[in-house]
């Protein structure tokens, strides 16, 4: 068995073809990274804070 290329990664994890250059492992748009991060946690925080009321209402 052989070592894959670094190009040959993207194919078999599922993704699109990998490119060298590109210093976000698989994100094309750079500029949206931080407000996709914020987004992601604003989802956690409102998902946590809804199940801690759920469970404090429940007795």
């Amino acid at each position: 068995m052989r070592e894959l290329k670094n190009e040959e990664l993207g194919s078999v994890a599922g993704g699109l073809q990998c490119t060298p250059a590109n210093s976000y492992y698989g994100i094309t748009d750079g500029s949206s990274v931080g407000q996709d991060l914020i987004n992601i946690y604003e989802g956690l925080v409102a998902a946590t804070s809804h199940m801690i009321e759920r469970v404090a209402t429940s007795f």
